[in-house]
């Protein structure tokens, strides 16, 4: 289990990021970095995409937990300099202290493509499977449906290059959608929800994964009937198994 180990997390102030740093920081040392200050978290208030104004939140960190990102429906501008200019300062930043590991969030949506076609349209509408379906896996050909989406695909790819360039180890993990109330915000949500605990787990995991790992991409939704998104290879990588479901929510 993680334990003593000097952990970085940019966007504490989002769901995410408050999640895993709370559970986190019961046995570790926690400092965040983002726009505003976390309360009770020594926190580096600065924006991802200013790299000098970063760079002092790396110093003495072991592991860097990126949660930092423009989502939604924001001008392109926006996604460019949170997930691509942002993206980039964080690796670099982490290259420059010598940051044992990265784990950065991408987005499950990178795929959403897919659920224009069927099997997967129906699974997002609720109809469960009446034979197992094919699951989308890290392998999959991507089919991202949105400015954003396209701009977290870009992360991934910055993520590539630091490895093969400077020999770093990043895991970037495609979230499923988590929600405020832990429940499941729609039939479609609950094909890709990934609860709380889950993504918690899914994030601690990677951080106590082997140091041989250099660049993996890992599917973290919870065990749910209608799901389409593979998590049995993070299960294999690093030991990742969903302990929740949609259906204790009734779909």
């Amino acid at each position: 289990m993680t334990a003593g180990k000097n952990i970085l997390i940019t966007g504490m102030s989002g769901l995410i990021g408050w999640l895993a740093g709370r559970h986190l920081a019961e046995s570790n040392n926690v400092t965040a970095l983002g726009r505003q200050p976390v309360d009770g978290v020594s926190t580096t208030v600065a924006d991802i995409s200013d790299f000098d104004a970063i760079r002092p939140a790396f110093e003495g960190v072991d592991t860097v937990i990126h949660m930092s990102a423009s989502r939604g429906n924001q001008p392109f501008e926006t996604h460019l300099q949170a997930n691509i200019v942002g993206v980039y300062n964080v690796f670099e930043a982490a290259r420059e202290a010598e940051v044992r590991r990265i784990i950065a969030a991408s987005s499950g949506a990178i795929i959403a493509g897919y659920e224009r076609d069927e099997p997967y349209a129906l699974l997002a509408k609720g109809v469960r499977p009446a034979k197992p379906v094919e699951l989308i896996t890290v392998t999959t050909k991507v089919r991202p449906t949105s400015v954003y989406t396209a701009t977290k695909l870009g992360g991934e790819a910055l993520a590539a290059y630091f490895v093969e360039a400077h020999g770093m180890s990043i895991i970037c993990v495609r979230v499923g959608k988590v929600e405020v109330d832990d429940v499941p915000a729609s039939v479609r949500a609950a094909a890709v929800w990934c609860s709380h605990r889950d993504i918690v787990q899914m994030i601690e995991k990677c951080v106590d994964a082997p140091d041989d790992i250099r660049f993996e991409v890992l599917y973290a939704v919870s065990d749910n009937p209608t799901g389409y998104r593979d998590w049995q290879s993070a299960k294999e990588l690093v030991g990742y198994e969903p302990q929740d479901s949609s259906t204790i929510h009734g779909f």
